[in-house]
């Protein structure tokens, strides 16, 4: 095939592993898609890596999809009448919440892509936010229960508050995911519940992102540039389902806080490096 390299392919193959774990747990998969730029560079035209680092996203959130699936659709004739109102409810207040994010993304992403976009901006919001999950977590302490432990007990006023804690993830190194579940903890909801309803809000608002991205970059895909973008969304796929399903099981018996110090550890490390590297 065109143009095809087999030592780029291994370095897509990584970006995507990469990719699949870090779009759900809560410690940015864009930060850590940067980071990893660094240092495993791709040798291939820039306005494609740019484009293949929002869109190979897309994988990820396909694996969200097929785990919600029966959750997610109204349209289930094994649902009741009922149960197919209340899941078009879930999807109106998903559309609510992310509202904030796709107009503050509209307006400022390319501002956005040209001053945030390097390794001391991820490096700082890494940090921040590790510190910011250690306090939540440290506040909730001994808190048996929450004000909001089911997604039915969203309101759409809720809904549009996360949706502003998600618009913070236009800045690299915050994390979609880590956003959103800070603004459910920090509006009471159970740990749970939060990171469902954050799973959800990822649908439309990465659809989106990709959608502007690949508007831009245009279809004017070499034969060997297809590969690399279908190879590594499904590899973001199939490592997806396998996160997803370790994050949910985890977040049953633990909080939060070991990826608050893991993002300090990693951030702190990244500064160290071009610290003694500039």
């Amino acid at each position: 095939m065109e143009n095809l390299e087999i030592i780029e392919l291994i370095k897509i193959f990584i970006l995507s592993i990469v990719q699949g774990i870090t779009e759900w747990l809560p410690v940015s998969s864009t930060g850590h898609m940067i980071l990893i730029d660094e240092f495993i560079q791709l040798s291939i035209r820039p306005e494609f890596t740019e484009m293949f680092l929002v869109l190979v996203q897309l994988g990820s959130i396909f694996a969200v999809i097929v785990i919600y699936f029966n959750k997610l659709n109204p349209f289930s004739p094994k649902k009741s009448k009922e149960d197919q109102k209340a899941t078009w409810i879930v999807w109106f207040k998903v559309v609510v919440a992310s509202v904030p994010a796709a107009i503050f993304g509209f307006i400022l992403n390319d501002y956005m892509d040209e001053y945030f976009y390097n390794p001391w901006v991820v490096s700082i919001a890494l940090i921040a936010y590790g510190f910011v999950f250690i306090w939540i977590e440290n506040k909730h302490q001994g808190k048996h229960s929450h004000s909001i432990d089911e997604l039915s007990h969203i309101s759409y006023l809720d809904a549009f508050k996360i949706g502003l804690f998600q618009s913070l993830s236009i800045i690299p190194g915050t994390s979609r995911s880590g956003s959103t579940i800070i603004g459910g903890l920090l509006l009471g909801m159970d740990r749970s519940v939060a990171t469902e309803f954050s799973f959800y809000m990822s649908i439309p608002i990465m659809f989106g992102a990709s959608f502007l991205k690949l508007v831009k970059f245009g279809f004017n895909f070499t034969s060997a540039e297809l590969v690399y973008l279908l190879s590594g969304m499904l590899i973001a796929f199939v490592v997806s389902l396998i996160a997803i399903k370790f994050l949910l099981s985890y977040i049953r018996r633990n909080d939060f806080k070991v990826f608050g110090y893991y993002r300090i550890i990693l951030g702190s490390l990244v500064i160290l490096y071009f610290l003694f590297n500039s």
